[in-house]
């Protein structure tokens, strides 16, 4: 019987501040985000969450001359891991194998978090895309074997409001070859197809692949620089409770180049280490 490709649904994104940490998340904190303490992975690079509903945003990054994270050092600073739920990864790395998807086997790793009944370790495995199968940054599944230590209702608070991801957006010349990789993981029927690119439902999420004129038409000069990359993660467009609160955290914070409009508020990649951030209702 042929293995049973999985159904994407989004754990968490991921924002590369590369050796910057406490630079990062100081902007994190004043664009209106409550992040967790910091967590250092026995992987070697360390992070600091912002929890939502359902998924989370993650600011990671590596200690200079760190050897065993060199790719995130390697990295430009933005949007560069979209992350895919699952508890079952030996499973799914089973069935995207057979497709002909190029995935490493599940690799599992730990960090301790600080609760204040003392530290416990948060354990997790993942199954990656080998490198270099995806340009536009890192693409792989998370496996949480203690969800409880991070979907904590202390961290899901935010003073802009923020509660979820409601999309990332993913710039390309030609959207069809990531397009038709989505399709070899997930199934043909899982991609829409338009003028402007494809699209990929996750869970309540979705994954815009879309021209490089579609994202300037969406987002002008908010959206980062391509630097001549044929594809790139650009963009977050995060569900808010309100946009009023977005505004009011956003000026608390002291934001520049913010641009409110009727039925969004969107914040340059210059302020947010490289991804345009689109705040809606």
């Amino acid at each position: 019987m042929a293995a049973i490709l999985p159904v994407p649904t989004l754990d968490h994104v991921v924002v590369n501040v590369r050796d910057r940490i406490d630079a990062g998340l100081e902007t994190y904190r004043r664009l209106g985000f409550t992040m967790t303490p910091r967590g250092y992975h026995t992987l070697g690079s360390m992070n600091h969450l912002a929890i939502l509903g359902n998924e989370y945003l993650e600011l990671i990054a590596a200690a200079p001359g760190e050897t065993r994270r060199a790719e995130i050092l390697a990295s430009p600073f933005g949007l560069n891991g979209l992350v895919f739920g699952t508890d079952d990864s030996a499973s799914v790395y089973a069935a995207l194998d057979a497709a002909g998807v190029p995935v490493e086997p599940p690799l599992e790793f730990s960090r301790p978090v600080e609760l204040a009944g003392g530290a416990r370790d948060a354990t997790f495995r993942t199954v990656r895309l080998k490198p270099g199968g995806v340009s536009s940054g890192r693409i792989y599944f998370c496996h949480h074997f203690t969800r409880n230590l991070v979907w904590r209702d202390e961290w899901r608070h935010h003073a802009n409001g923020a509660i979820g991801v409601t999309r990332a957006v993913i710039a390309a010349r030609d959207p069809s070859v990531l397009g038709a990789l989505f399709a070899r993981m997930f199934g043909d029927d899982a991609i829409r197809r338009s003028a402007s690119g494809c699209s990929l439902a996750v869970g309540l999420s979705r994954f815009d692949v879309i021209t490089m004129d579609a994202l300037a038409d969406q987002f002008g000069d908010a959206a980062p620089a391509g630097d001549g990359r044929d594809e790139f993660m650009a963009a977050l467009t995060i569900r808010t409770r309100s946009l009023e609160r977005a505004a009011a955290a956003l000026a608390q914070g002291r934001i520049d180049g913010v641009r409110q409009e009727l039925d969004r508020i969107v914040v340059p990649a210059t302020e947010t280490f490289g991804v345009a951030l689109e705040f809606r209702s």
